[in-house]
């Protein structure tokens, strides 16, 4: 089968959430860093391919890094790795359906949260500082004027921002989840992924990168980062437990998984009772 019907993905996915939060701290932690060091890997490539285009392409520059970004997504879900905005989306769908207590889904945030944090910070001053790949020239210019752009919302923007983000990266996770391929993993988290980043929406594990390195350059405060990582983690949890985990739990999951149908028990009784013959015989 190339492709899980909507309701198997949804059951995929609440199974999968109360997976992710059964993790030991220390599994955790290793995939939440690989997973936040993926997605700014992605995102450097992405200033790293942009940053010279000429400013008259326009609104094209943006569609040519929002089609690289998505490596570090694609990383995170084939290669392995435990992400905030997709957990957003899957342990809070387990809780809803209630496979997980709300305790475990808040400790696995939280770790998540930390662990994703470590690695794209971990990129941003090892690849971006120390070795200059976002501290030089055209480079670093790119980098203070996106982050600029990411400071610059208040609170409800950047909240708003933070959930339209989500709702797309949550499906793209939910698609992934969808194909049995490689390829059909890939397709399903490409779109929704170069979507987000082309429209502008803010990702709070993006914006661990990207602010970061300008501030490792001498450019805006980690205070400033504070205020802009509070609404957009909050916006992204809105994004994918509600657009995205609660929706689907309305139509797919609310009501009971159904029973084994009587006509499957009956069609088994036979064969059993054949065997049973048979072995009598045999005996």
């Amino acid at each position: 089968m190339a492709a899980k019907t909507p309701l198997e993905v949804a059951q995929y996915t609440a199974q999968t959430g109360m997976k992710k939060a059964q993790y030991p701290v220390s599994s955790v932690l290793v995939l939440s860093f690989l997973a936040g060091a993926f997605i700014a890997l992605g995102f450097l490539l992405d200033i790293r391919v942009i940053a010279s285009v000429p400013a008259e392409w326009g609104s094209l520059v943006n569609l040519i890094g929002a089609a690289v970004f998505p490596v570090g997504l694609i990383m995170v879900l084939i290669g392995g790795g435990e992400l905030l905005t997709g957990n957003m989306m899957a342990v809070p769908l387990a809780t809803i359906a209630r496979k997980l207590s709300v305790g475990s889904m808040v400790k696995n945030l939280s770790l998540v949260t930390i662990g994703n944090f470590l690695g794209a910070i971990f990129v941003a001053y090892a690849f971006g500082h120390v070795l200059g790949l976002t501290g030089e020239g055209v480079y670093l210019a790119k980098v203070v004027d996106m982050a600029g752009h990411k400071l610059h919302d208040g609170f409800l923007q950047a909240f708003i921002s933070g959930i339209g983000c989500n709702w797309l990266v949550a499906l793209a996770v939910w698609l992934s989840y969808a194909s049995d391929t490689m390829s059909g993993k890939v397709l399903g988290i490409w779109f929704p992924t170069m979507a987000f980043v082309a429209i502008g929406f803010q990702h709070v594990v993006a914006n661990m990168f990207l602010i970061p390195a300008a501030i490792f350059e001498g450019h805006y405060s980690w205070g400033q980062y504070v205020m802009n990582f509070i609404p957009v983690w909050l916006g992204n949890l809105t994004g994918g437990a509600l657009f995205v985990a609660a929706a689907y739990w309305v139509v797919y999951l609310r009501q009971a998984e159904p029973k084994v149908k009587p006509e499957v028990v009956t069609s088994i009784e036979p064969v059993e009772a054949e065997g049973r013959v048979m072995l009598s015989k045999q005996a």
